[in-house]
């Protein structure tokens, strides 16, 4: 399934300011790979994941989503096929009310308001969120507007889904649920989190950045219980393997 695929070739980024983000950065995601990106802040995660929608274009080198390489000109259908979380919920939450900012991409999609409706109580429900949908988001707690968030993105149905730092202000019992979620997903998806039990909960292979390259890229378990490589990077093992 083309569609779902993820790749990209030797990509480069550079902010405005000079800062050099991403050096050269290859790699491929087939369908239905659950990919973590772990590193030290500043390695470069949050700026990999906004090439994925066209957020942010290469200065050089490739990134392709299915079947169409990344352009100006081509984001827009990019944006159709990937499903993003951002790190701040804000950043997604724009609507007067819970139910208006999950209906607000279906609704983009052309779907009947019948339709519509129903994607958005099954997306909300699926984040224990329906109790939310006539509430105004600037209302909510920081961890329900991250289910909120959640939400809206499932309730496009994208082929492959990208999230950053999903359960940074979740609670415990949320927390589970986003794993139980993203763990019923069976299409392509890229978690960036410096939460390294859900990424060894989630994701089956796991890329390290740093300094805008990737450092590794494998096995999960393999990778994060390496201790060696993830203290390089100014990680330490996940809590569940420290206790072995």
């Amino acid at each position: 399934m083309s569609h779902h695929i993820i790749e990209f070739k030797e990509v480069f980024f550079r902010y405005p300011d000079g800062t050099a983000a991403l050096r050269g950065v290859s790699f491929r995601i087939v369908h239905g790979e659950s990919v973590g990106v772990v590193g030290a802040n500043g390695a470069g995660k949050s700026t990999l994941l906004q090439h994925l929608n066209g957020c942010l274009l290469p200065t050089s080198g490739q990134v392709t989503i299915g079947d169409l390489n990344l352009t100006a000109a081509t984001r827009g259908e990019i944006r159709r096929k990937v499903g993003s979380v951002f790190q701040n919920p804000d950043d997604q939450l724009f609507m007067p009310t819970v139910f208006d900012d999950v209906a607000f991409g279906p609704l983009n999609l052309g779907l009947d308001k019948a339709h519509v409706r129903e994607r958005v109580e099954s997306a909300l429900s699926r984040v224990n969120g329906l109790a939310l949908k006539n509430k105004p988001p600037h209302h909510l707690s920081a961890g329900e507007k991250s289910a909120v968030a959640i939400a809206a993105v499932m309730a496009m149905e994208p082929d492959i889904l990208a999230m950053d730092e999903p359960a940074a202000n979740l609670d415990p019992r949320s927390r589970r649920s986003l794993i139980g979620l993203l763990k019923t997903f069976q299409h392509s998806k890229l978690v960036a989190s410096h939460d390294l039990d859900l990424i060894l909960d989630v994701c089956e292979r796991c890329i390290v950045i740093g300094e805008g390259r990737v450092v590794a890229d494998g096995p999960s378990e393999d990778i994060l219980s390496n201790r060696t490589l993830l203290e390089a990077n100014n990680l330490e093992l996940p809590l569940s393997l420290q206790r072995r």
